[in-house]
């Protein structure tokens, strides 16, 4: 479905920059979603491993943490770099 309206604007005469920003625009929300589902299994995963080792807890959920950045900094540098290529 997506490939029919990409295709139907560029039968249309769609500038090259339009299809730019619509790409840019996928892949924020892309990124965005990737995010939030990678955080999300990363906190289950993490009450998982607290709820058979409750002595660890601490260290899980340091590890949980780091992880949880990463992930939200990636998704962060995915998002500039389309918010960049929508605005240029």
């Amino acid at each position: 479905m997506l490939s029919t309206i990409i295709l139907q604007a560029v039968a249309g005469g769609a500038s090259l920059a339009a299809l730019a920003k619509f790409g840019a625009a996928i892949g924020a929300g892309i990124a965005a979603i990737g995010a939030g589902i990678g955080i999300g299994r990363i906190g289950g995963s993490a009450v998982e491993a607290i709820a058979r080792q409750p002595e660890s807890a601490n260290d899980i959920r340091m590890n949980m943490i780091i992880a949880a950045a990463l992930v939200e900094g990636v998704a962060l540098f995915a998002i500039i770099v389309a918010v960049l290529a929508i605005v240029m």
